[in-house]
This record gives structure tokens, C-alpha cells and sequence, in this order.
């Protein structure tokens, strides 16, 4: 007999999945348009978020630095989640909720994007890091969940909210992952065409 707790949170994956491929699919791809458009014209890619979401970061640029599912040349994406000298320093002589700030003003330029990650929407480091985005004429993409939070207030209509239908956090997560995928295969498709080398 199949253990019904871990059958469960399959099931409720592949649930929340399903209904999250009709409400994302215009939002991500309105993302990876963004992406496209910034990495086309020399501008980079900056990311941040807290906690499992500062895996995500890491996970997103080890995939536009290394590669996705094609050899093809790096593409500039930077983790801000990852300098543990900067992160605590600046969290020592100012306060933790600066750490991703500080680094977007220091390494973020227009033109640039910012890739948020915030499962409730409402870390303030990273409200922060989008703060710093705006004013240096920076378009955000923020990854959120549990409807969105204080995010939601902050975008502006040139910016990509992709707000995950639902309020548990390791289901937010998973679809941030799936999320993150869909952009790399969407920014390969973009730039070079066709389907990835098998």
C-alpha cells in the first residue's frame, strides 16, 4: 500500500500544475519576452529572493551562465544571493533587508531586469531589491504566490507579475521551478531558434 500522504502532495502538485499552465502561460511568456528583448541588447539579468527562493536564483543563472538544454554561448545572469562577503557586510553595517538592494544599485543598470522571488510576495529585502530596480529604470519580473502581497502594489504596467494560484508554500515553489524552466527553454527559443540539441 502506497503511502497516502506522499501520494498526496503528488497529487495536489500536478493539481495546482494543471490549473497553473492557464493562468501563467500569457505572464511567463510575457516574461521571457522581456528576458529576450534585455539579454538582446546587451543588458543582464539580476535575481534575488530568500530562503528556497535563493536556490531558485542560483538555479536560474547556473542555467543562463552554463546552459539550459542547447550548447550556446553564456548569457549574463547573476545570483545576488550567493556573495556571502557582501550579503554580510552590507547586513551588518545596515540591515539584512538592504543586502539585495545595495547589490541592484551597485551592479543594476537600465535596460536591466530583475528576477524577484517571493513566495508571499511580502520579503521586504526583496520589495527593497525592486525599489532600487525602479528607480534605475530597470523592468521587473516578479515569481509569487498566496495572491501576491505587497508585490502586487509595487509593478508597474511594464513589469511581469507571475503570482502562483495558491497559499502553501512548497506548492509555490515547485511551479516557481517549473516557471523558471519554461523562461530558460522560452529565452533559448528566442535568441536561437528551433528546438534544444537532443
Amino acid at each position: 500500500m502506497k503511502n497516502p500522504r506522499i501520494l498526496s502532495h503528488f497529487q495536489e502538485s500536478a493539481e495546482l500544475k494543471m490549473i497553473s499552465a492557464e493562468v501563467l502561460a500569457d505572464p511567463i511568456e510575457q516574461a521571457i519576452e522581456l528576458m529576450f528583448t534585455a539579454l538582446s541588447n546587451g543588458n543582464k539579468i539580476l535575481a534575488c529572493g530568500n530562503g528556497g527562493s535563493a536556490a531558485d536564483c542560483q538555479h536560474f543563472a547556473a542555467e543562463l551562465v552554463g546552459r539550459f538544454e542547447r550548447e550556446r554561448l553564456p548569457l549574463p545572469a547573476l545570483a545576488l544571493t550567493t556573495d556571502t562577503s557582501i550579503m554580510t557586510a552590507v547586513a551588518n553595517d545596515y540591515s539584512f533587508q538592504e543586502v539585495f538592494s545595495k547589490q541592484v544599485q551597485a551592479f543594476g543598470q537600465a535596460g536591466d531586469i530583475l528576477l524577484a522571488i517571493t513566495t508571499s510576495g511580502n520579503s521586504q529585502g526583496v520589495l527593497n531589491a525592486v525599489d532600487a530596480a525602479l528607480e534605475r529604470d530597470m523592468r521587473v519580473i516578479a515569481l509569487t504566490g498566496k495572491g501576491g502581497g505587497e508585490m502586487r502594489h509595487k509593478l508597474t504596467e511594464a513589469d511581469v507579475h507571475i503570482c502562483v494560484p495558491h497559499d502553501r508554500t512548497a506548492r509555490i515553489q515547485e511551479v516557481h521551478l517549473l516557471t523558471i524552466h519554461c523562461m530558460c527553454d522560452g529565452i533559448d527559443a528566442a535568441l536561437f531558434g528551433g528546438d534544444s540539441d537532443e
